[in-house]
């Protein structure tokens, strides 16, 4: 079938609108007709080649859509059925068997690589190979396929515009915050970046009862919006010291710290604030081959731990239903965060994203 996409063909170039050829579904693929897709920082990442996935690609993680077409074997979902399509997984990985699936021991071929399993694409363009199946889906495109193991059905009166985010950059921050840190009532958090991520790391924890809540950020407008979304106290990095000013505000350091920067220094003032037991979890992308210099003495010391968070120890199957019924209950106010640009102005979507003009631009495909 004919699809329009929009096409990674080089490196810090716009995305080129095409017209591409989609295979049907095969066994266990299932054919979406994509409402909206989320730009995620990643996406500007992959296309820009810091990380190595193949070119032409049609990109693309966040997608939000109705089932069209089904292939053979297909029982999680049936035509006419609204799904959020997430990050995938191989489902039979030691990972995957002890329901870890985030940490899916082949997740970067399975998200990154652009093909299938097999090695194949289900994208072409004129007999040219276009690489596909990022995170299991490359929504970038009016039609995705995507797989059983990466799809999720939410309520049909749910708002598609708004759910694609809730795939990835969501669904990460509060799974940080909820699963991975498991942050307890009463406890102190501080979060690093005030990006979509760490806003919905900040939403999630006035959710499960941190007493305090401290927001870092060398943007006043994205401090101000996380005092509006449940921050209690707000730094600016730049106009002081972070690592100073948290332990002023909390004496001892916090409970837990989470990085949504992915800069190393940045990442270094994470773990000098937490207190003896502290954790601080890292969810922001640092540049390929970055390296951490710590204080070895303040880890040991202190007990204090320091690990990776991906997609936020997320069940999406649990995980995205939650945070649906949340905002719903205008506990969890995502759709704050949310820009939308119509599908044809992915570019100036992208460019408005790298320049942190809007903290998550999502794109919608023209009405059915």
């Amino acid at each position: 079938m004919k699809i329009h996409a929009a096409v990674a063909r080089a490196p810090h170039t716009p995305f080129s609108l095409e017209s591409l050829d989609l295979e049907e579904p095969r066994e266990g693929e299932i054919l979406v007709r994509v409402v909206a897709t989320g730009v995620c920082h990643t996406d500007i990442v992959m296309r820009d080649q810091h990380l190595p996935v193949p070119q032409p690609v049609v990109l693309g993680h966040e997608g939000a859509g109705i089932v069209e077409r089904i292939g053979p074997g297909v029982a999680k979902v049936k035509p006419g059925n609204h799904v959020v399509m997430t990050f995938n997984s191989c489902g039979h990985c030691p990972s995957c068997n002890d329901h870890e699936e985030t940490y899916c021991h082949e997740f970067f071929p399975r998200n990154f690589f652009g093909a299938r399993a097999d090695g194949s694409s289900g994208l072409s363009c004129e007999g040219e190979r276009v690489h596909g199946n990022i995170f299991g889906q490359s929504s970038f495109a009016s039609h995705a396929l995507c797989h059983e193991r990466n799809i999720v059905k939410v309520p049909e009166d749910a708002d598609l515009t708004l759910l694609g985010p809730l795939a990835c950059g969501i669904q990460t921050g509060a799974g940080a915050v909820m699963n991975a840190l498991k942050v307890e009532p009463g406890k102190v958090l501080a979060v690093f970046g005030m990006g979509s991520v760490g806003l919905a790391a900040v939403m999630a924890a006035r959710i499960v009862g941190a007493s305090r809540i401290i927001a870092v950020d060398v943007n006043e407008a994205r401090l101000a919006l996380a005092a509006e979304l449940g921050a209690t106290d707000i730094v600016n990095g730049k106009a002081s010291d972070a690592v100073a000013a948290i332990m002023a505000l909390t004496g001892a350091g916090v409970d837990y710290s989470i990085d949504a920067s992915g800069v190393p220094a940045v990442i270094d003032q994470c773990v000098r604030v937490l207190a003896p037991r502290g954790t601080c979890g890292i969810v922001g992308a640092s540049p390929h081959g970055a390296t951490l210099t710590l204080d070895l003495t303040h880890i040991l010391s202190g007990g204090r731990r320091v690990r990776g968070i991906v997609e936020g120890d997320s069940n999406p199957d649990v995980l995205i239903p939650l945070l649906i019924d949340l905002h719903r209950q205008g506990r969890f106010p995502f759709d704050r965060l949310i820009t939308f640009y119509d599908f044809a102005d992915i570019n100036q979507a992208a460019e408005d994203s790298e320049k942190g003009i809007v903290l998550k631009p999502v794109v919608r495909q023209p009405a059915a």
